[in-house]
């Protein structure tokens, strides 16, 4: 019981392949939907129309100042009073979604904000809208710009998927509680999780960190002189 025991992963490997892949399928698709809400909700905290940048900024900050479980019961537990069911799985799904929703769209937001205003300006004058000229010309300069945040947000998300443990989503943590309840193993079956989770998180952080070097590259290149400077010839020199 207090050593590892890797034989727990051969003896019950149906379990923890399927809460392995339940939990890389929640993954995906909450980070899908957490990265396109929150690009709205950014582009409404700093919309020039009030009620969307008052609801916008109300929905970021009371989302934000509350725990993750509370969403999550709110989608599992509370639904179900107004005739609306959820399982675990689609109510863990949605809280982390909306949950992580508003971490990404601060982090655009902040983008935003660097992006000099001229070129928002610019882009009307040219006869973009302002939804036009936010997704083709700012939203693309942002998120390049955060992009290490927006990547830390999302490893933090595959993290806080075993939330879903908690309401019987069929994850990883879920299935792994199974196993150690079956073989009172928990050192053994908590290491063998934390092994799994690395398997997701560390090509998230590596694809990250490279990204930001890729464009950390180009914008350098794009700043340095091209050509070579004339020199200036002597004043009153002849030339043959």
């Amino acid at each position: 019981m207090g050593t590892l025991d890797f034989s727990v992963l051969f003896r019950h490997s149906d379990r923890f392949m399927e809460g392995f892949l339940n939990t890389i399928q929640v993954s995906v698709m909450a980070l899908i939907g957490s990265f396109v809400l929150g690009a709205i909700l950014a582009i409404f905290r700093i919309s020039p129309v009030k009620p969307l940048n008052w609801f916008g900024t109300a929905f970021v900050e009371f989302i934000r100042n509350i725990p993750l479980l509370l969403v999550v019961f709110f989608f599992y537990l509370g639904l179900p009073s107004l005739g609306i069911s959820l399982d675990g799985f689609v109510a863990g799904t949605l809280g982390l979604t909306i949950y992580t929703a508003v971490f990404i769209a601060e982090a655009i937001r902040a983008g935003i904000q660097t992006v000099p205003r001229g070129q928002l300006e610019a882009a009307r004058s040219s006869g973009l809208s302002y939804v036009q000229a936010m997704n083709l010309v700012i939203l693309p300069q942002a998120i390049k710009i955060v992009l290490p945040s927006i990547g830390n947000q999302f490893i933090n998300l595959v993290k806080n998927s075993s939330i879903l443990a908690v309401v019987a989503g069929m994850d990883l943590m879920y299935f792994a509680d199974i196993v150690n309840s079956d073989t009172f193993q928990p050192l053994s079956v908590y290491t063998i999780v934390a092994l799994f989770y690395l398997i997701l998180t560390l090509p998230l952080s590596f694809l990250v960190h490279y990204m930001e070097r890729r464009f950390g590259q180009s914008d350098a290149e794009a700043r340095k002189p091209k050509g070579k400077p004339k020199k200036n010839k002597p004043a009153g020199q002849v030339t043959m």
